[in-house]
């Protein structure tokens, strides 16, 4: 099968497609005919080597797919061949086919085209444990998006509408705040010209915002928690933009709190609870009360130049891998 390889760690250019031995499923294990793979800024993280574990090189990277079981492991019998499903499987997903643990394999919703699927689980898994779990969003609250018109920004803008937010996105391109705008955001501000600080204020009444979810970090973090009003909550979510200093005076002013957002470690010592999660994620899919925007799908052998213009912060919501 067709694979893309990790064959040392290093930059998304460094990645090659080779030929790979076909994976067969173990007991307990299914194997997923791979229609579509989402990409993701923890592939190239993890890609890089500057991801919290690392696999061992070589690998395939890829962390969510969806497709058609093509065959089942031994004692496996909640998942049958020709099952349309979605997975996150870490890695191996950048490829023709790749094994999961059968409880790893989630039915499709209804309605839900299978490009769409490879592309929801870990950005409104996020945004829904972000949103709901960590900061306790409110109805009528007012939720800031940074990084609006990607991937995960437009996923917590349509998760902060859902819940009832009054959702405003902060995005650097006409295009990004366009998306945003169309995914649910009531405004949005462009931060390469605006005082973001002064801007969302404006939005959110004069008071301050109550919720920000940052996935950009850098020079953004300072002039976003000064955008917070009292008892608002600051989302830490990622690093696209490296790691900020965060001024802890403006934290005790206002009575501001600062909230670290790890779905993926809770996840994986928490799988019970994970599961609830997942689930009423899906829930919301098949009531329709979740929308999704429809993915830029890329030849498979386009990853290597579609994970790097998704580090340099070139791509407009979401792209997936086609096989």
């Amino acid at each position: 099968m067709r694979a893309i390889v990790v064959e040392e760690f290093g930059p998304p250019e460094s990645l090659t497609v080779q030929e790979r031995p076909e994976p067969e499923p173990g007991p307990g294990q299914v194997r997923i005919r791979v229609e579509a793979a989402g990409v993701n800024f923890v592939d190239s993280i993890m890609a890089s080597g500057g991801y919290q574990f690392s696999p061992r090189v070589p690998y395939v990277p890829g962390s969510e797919v969806a497709g058609t079981v093509d065959a089942v492991g031994e004692g496996v019998d909640a998942v049958a061949v020709g099952d349309r499903v979605l997975a996150s499987c870490g890695f191996g997903g950048f490829a023709e086919a790749v094994t999961v643990k059968a409880d790893q394999a989630l039915a499709i919703p209804d309605g839900l085209d299978t490009a769409t699927a490879a592309t929801v689980v870990q950005a409104y898994g996020t945004g829904l444990f972000a949103l709901e779990m960590r900061a306790g969003l409110k109805e009528g609250e007012t939720l800031l998006v940074l990084g609006a018109g990607g991937g995960v920004g437009l996923a917590a803008v349509d998760v902060g509408r859902a819940l009832g937010a009054r959702v405003f996105a902060a995005a650097s391109s006409e295009a990004k705040r366009d998306a945003a705008l169309a995914a649910g955001a009531q405004a949005a501000i462009d931060y390469t010209t605006e005082d973001l600080k002064v801007r969302a204020r404006e939005l959110a009444g004069g008071t301050g915002v109550d919720v920000i979810y940052d996935p950009i970090g850098g020079d953004m973090a300072e002039a976003s928690i000064r955008a917070l009003g009292d008892f608002g909550r600051y989302l830490v979510i990622g690093f696209v933009g490296g790691i900020p200093k965060v001024p802890t005076n403006q934290i005790l002013l206002r009575n501001r709190s600062v909230v670290g957002v790890e779905w993926g470690g809770w996840a994986l010592f928490h799988p019970e609870e994970n599961a609830v999660l997942i689930r009423r994620l899906l829930d919301l899919l098949a009531e329709g009360r979740l929308h999704p925007s429809a993915p830029v799908a890329y030849a498979l052998e386009e990853g290597p130049a579609v994970l790097a213009a998704l580090v340099a912060r070139e791509l407009t919501g979401k792209a997936v891998l086609v096989p």
